[in-house]
């Protein structure tokens, strides 16, 4: 089968945790990094089809999912459904622990589904919905991120939602490349990367 872009399934979602990870560390492979592989995908690619499959798109091929872009129209009621629905089952399967000093980062993400901020943050606003998109290199450098960017811009915009933003590494300059050509913006910086933004206000 070419690879097709198509609507979530729920059948995608052992395929979106899997990419989630060998995508994870900035782009590379996070396998490494986690003796829990599927944390990653918990805290970045899982609630969102649960809370809004209509707004979460794969590129399917024969070796499965190959590609995803997941995303929420409204961030800030996003992050209150996570209290209320996501993070209470995690947090207790996950209890805070210490690094155990091996290289491994499950520690930080549990810190992070612990500490996951409910406040609005500045780009709210005028860019209210968010997204993560991940592609296996398979599929990489072939127009699939593009496309799927622009199926998702499609979806946000016959909601009237006005702009969306993502977090990008500062490590992943591929990405930030990428997302420039596409239009998005830097909206602020920070130690780990930036937020950037797009406006959706028009069908370029």
């Amino acid at each position: 089968m070419a690879p097709t872009i198509r609507p979530f399934h729920p059948a995608d979602v052992p395929g979106l945790y899997r990419l989630c990870l060998i995508t994870g560390d900035a782009g590379g492979d996070a396998t490494g990094l986690y003796r829990d592989p599927d944390l990653l995908g918990h805290l970045y690619a899982g609630p969102y089809p649960v809370a809004d499959p209509t707004l979460t798109f794969v590129v399917a091929d024969d070796e499965g999912v190959g590609g995803y872009v997941v995303a929420t129209a409204d961030s800030l009621g996003f992050a209150r459904w996570l209290d209320e629905h996501w993070w209470p089952v995690l947090r207790a399967q996950h209890p805070r622990r210490p690094d155990p000093g091996d290289g491994s980062q499950d520690h930080v993400l549990v810190d992070r589904l612990h500490d996951w901020p409910t406040d609005p943050l500045p780009q709210y606003a005028d860019f209210p919905a968010h997204l993560h998109i991940d592609l296996a290199p398979r599929l990489q450098g072939q127009g699939w991120g593009r496309r799927l960017i622009g199926t998702l811009a499609h979806a946000l915009r016959a909601r009237g939602v006005p702009g969306v933003h993502l977090g990008v590494s500062e490590r992943n300059t591929g990405a930030i490349a990428f997302y420039t050509r596409l239009g998005f913006e830097t909206f602020a910086t920070h130690e780990w990367g930036r937020t950037l933004t797009l406006g959706l206000g028009s069908s370029g």
